[in-house]
């Protein structure tokens, strides 16, 4: 809603600073932040500052504290400069009287009103205003409770100002009744001011000196003063209800239940692990976790080193996506079976690039849940394992709303869509991990504490439903045993899994069974609509009659897939795609191939318009040029995997030749996709120059699968983008052709 107000003092820095300042605001009567950069802006064009900026930073704080340190009726330098306090006033919804560049009666009152709020009339006595008095007016912080804000954590923010406002580097922090990052970080400052700590020496880091100083002042029933103020401080700021004030038993009960629900030993006592964990993240991070996760294949001597350093859960990755970068990030072949028989059990982590909020989209949420499960299935993950998926980078909380629980419930919709074959888990900041278990998308929680500055992290309490807390980076072993890991504290909500199913590396694919034929065409009709791919008009085919195509074909496909020891759903998922995208823009390049070497237009190209002649193009079921039919057939044949004469891709006529059984003989075509695959993952001799992939096997990896089907593709955004889109095709194809060959 509209205050007028807040109006008049939109219209007021308009009118007399827009022209000088560099900025206008919208007159809407609604206090927002742009009109707060407005107001900071006209104080330092009042004060002579040059260099305008939105920021209320040290240079006009600075400027202020020697030119007015205390500003009231007889000291206010001029009528706007007036203005600008009375204005910022009705922005922070108080009274600024008739903003006529009077500090009168009701705007000293209105100041007086705002330091008791902020808690600082002790600290600045009367109605004066003080420069960070005036820092505090110009933003946005609230200085009475809202959003159900607590009283008790409003007393501690008023406690904090009133008792250290005059230190150099502490700045008034919002009494709203909520913690913050800025509430947390004052915090570190008090305890670090009352360790004796000089200003510019105290920083509000949880640094070797602040931890030192900690050591040396446990608390416990009995303790008074202010560090009982500052323990209880952090207790209450971690949701934990105490009094604010003395170590009582009361107080003692509340610490012995926070320190077994951080899995700390039980004392009852204010000792450095319990400071530690109330006030970062990470709590002490010398800490000895049962947990660890890394980007390194658990080896035997690795696995014993694991074991006989306390580890017994090891998170590792279903994914990789890189196939140059952490080349041991995903799960090996045979990893499992070495960490089951060594006694350790695994939780598996789900994450691909995923480094910014671009990445979480109902749509990415959909792909991820599909590929996860391939990919656990692939690996022989039983039904009911808990897959983290996971956020590794600082999502602020509007980012949250909109990005990451949009992602997360598409993920949940996905996983129950197929049956719940595995429980989601959620990684990431505090926030994050919150916020996702309370929206019941992940009923548990692997925290990143090791992630001290992350804004979900500061200022925020530790997830209710944790089971890994992430807390350093630490390596164990020697020799070839030696391993680099994230050491993790583990809470018992979750154990992994020791036991896994046999992976399905020699099991070969069988045919397809007409049964599944609806319930197939469901999903993949869903997903290619999901994700924007669904039948369109410049198609040639429905994505029914591509599927029946592939399908009429199992038999050849089949068989290539077992000739050549590849997963059938290689061989399906470039078809169904290629062919599901074969337009009529595709129909009239073809005409113009037949035109180039003929001179003529076929029959059924003659009322095609806009047909100009082409040497090649990409046709068939699965999109094949002339010259790359040839050159994926010459590697194959080369290797000694294909029985036939090869052709010269730089000849005409050969090459006219080779497109001619693609666009006409659907079985030719459909033979030589797996060809095409092979070639892809030798490097693509005699043509752009890839790196060579181990060839097609029965036990690919997530992301040799990603590689291969990107390669078929080609290179560039395009095709990469595209290639993360056909994974869950790939997903959905391999599903029902591992129930058929009894994975």
């Amino acid at each position: 809603m509209a205050d007028e107000m807040v109006l008049n003092a939109q219209k007021f820095v308009n009118q007399t600073y827009g022209s000088k300042i560099g900025m206008t605001v919208t007159e809407d009567g609604k206090t927002g932040w742009n009109t707060m950069y407005a107001l900071t802006r006209a104080l330092q064009y009042e004060l002579g500052i040059t260099t305008l900026s939105n920021s209320f930073g040290p240079t006009t704080l600075s400027t202020l504290t020697s030119k007015y340190p205390s500003i009231n009726a007889s000291s206010v330098p001029s009528a706007n400069f007036c203005r600008i306090i009375q204005s910022a006033l009705y922005c922070k919804g108080y009274d600024g009287g008739s903003i006529d560049g009077s500090y009168s009666a009701r705007v000293a009152t209105s100041v007086a009103s705002l330091k008791a709020d902020m808690g600082v009339s002790g600290a600045y006595p009367g109605s004066s205003l003080e420069p960070k008095v005036f820092k505090g007016l110009l933003n946005m912080d609230a200085y009475v409770t809202v959003n159900n804000g607590s009283t008790s954590v409003r007393e501690i923010q008023q406690w904090l100002n009133g008792r250290y406002v005059n230190r150099a580097d502490f700045y008034i922090v919002p009494c709203d009744g909520h913690n913050s990052r800025d509430v947390a970080k004052s915090l570190l400052y008090a305890i670090q001011y009352e360790l004796g700590m000089a200003d510019g020496t105290a920083n509000g880091v949880f640094g070797p000196g602040t931890q030192s100083g900690l050591r040396s002042h446990p608390v416990a029933v009995g303790t008074t003063g202010t560090w009982a103020l500052l323990f209880t401080a952090a207790m209450i700021l971690n949701d934990n209800s105490v009094p604010f004030g003395n170590f009582t038993s009361t107080v003692a009960d509340s610490v012995r239940w926070f320190q077994d629900f951080v899995k700390l030993p039980v004392t009852g006592v204010g000792d450095f692990a319990t400071w530690a964990s109330l006030l970062v993240s990470t709590g002490d991070p010398s800490r000895k976790g049962s947990a660890c996760d890394g980007v390194t294949m658990i080896t035997p001597a690795r696995a014993q080193a694991l074991k006989d350093a306390g580890y017994k859960y090891v998170g590792r990755y279903l994914y990789n996506p890189s196939t140059t970068s952490l080349p041991e990030k995903a799960i090996q072949p045979g990893e499992l079976a070495t960490i089951k028989a060594y006694g350790l059990r695994c939780f598996p982590i789900y994450q691909t690039y995923a480094r910014s909020a671009d990445y979480y989209t109902p749509e990415q949420g959909s792909i991820d849940c599909l590929v996860a499960i391939a990919a656990a299935d692939g690996f022989g993950f039983k039904d009911g394992t808990r897959i983290y998926f996971a956020v590794d980078y600082d999502a602020v909380d509007d980012e949250v709303t909109s990005r990451v629980l949009p992602y997360f419930q598409a993920i949940r919709n996905r996983m129950n869509a197929q049956g719940s074959p595995y429980q989601i888990g959620v990684y990431g900041p505090r926030n994050i991990c919150s916020r996702v278990g309370a929206a019941g998308y992940a009923l548990v929680s692997f925290v990143s504490d090791m992630s001290t500055g992350f804004s979900g992290n500061l200022g925020y309490s530790m997830p209710s439903n944790w089971a890994f807390d992430q807390i350093a980076t630490v390596s164990v072993g020697s020799g070839s045993g030696q391993i680099e890991i994230d050491n993790n504290i583990a809470s018992g909500l979750d154990t992994g899994q020791g036991d896994f199913h046999p992976t399905p590396d020699q099991t070969l694919d069988v045919g397809f069974n007409l049964d599944l034929w609806s319930s197939l065409l469901q999903e993949l009709e869903a997903y290619m609509n999901s994700i924007g791919r669904g039948n369109t008009s410049t198609s040639m085919y429905t994505r029914e009659e591509c599927l029946e195509q592939i399908i009429v074909l199992d038999s050849v496909i089949t068989s290539s897939a077992r000739r050549y020891r590849m997963r059938k759903a290689l061989i399906q998922t470039s078809a169904y795609w290629e062919f599901c995208h074969y337009t009529y823009k595709d129909l009239v390049e073809d005409a113009g191939v037949v035109l180039y070497h003929t001179a003529a237009l076929p029959d059924w190209g003659k009322d095609l318009s806009g047909v100009t002649r082409l040497v090649d193009s990409s046709t068939g079921i699965g999109k094949i040029s002339g010259r790359t039919g040839i050159l994926a057939r010459n590697n194959s044949i080369s290797a000694g995997i294909l029985d036939d004469y090869p052709q010269d891709a730089t000849d005409e006529a050969q090459r006219f030749a080779m497109w001619t059984r693609l666009n006409q003989d659907n079985i030719f075509n459909i033979s030589t996709v797996p060809h095409m695959h092979i070639w892809g993952a030798a490097g693509k001799p005699g043509d752009v120059a890839e790196t060579v992939m181990r060839p097609p096997t029965l036990a690919y990896r997530q992301d040799e699968i990603y590689e291969l089907l990107r390669r078929y593709q080609g290179s560039g955004g395009q095709a990469e983008s595209d290639a993360h889109l056909r994974e869950p095709v790939y997903a959905i194809f391999e599903k029902y052709n591992a129930a058929l060959r009894g994975d």
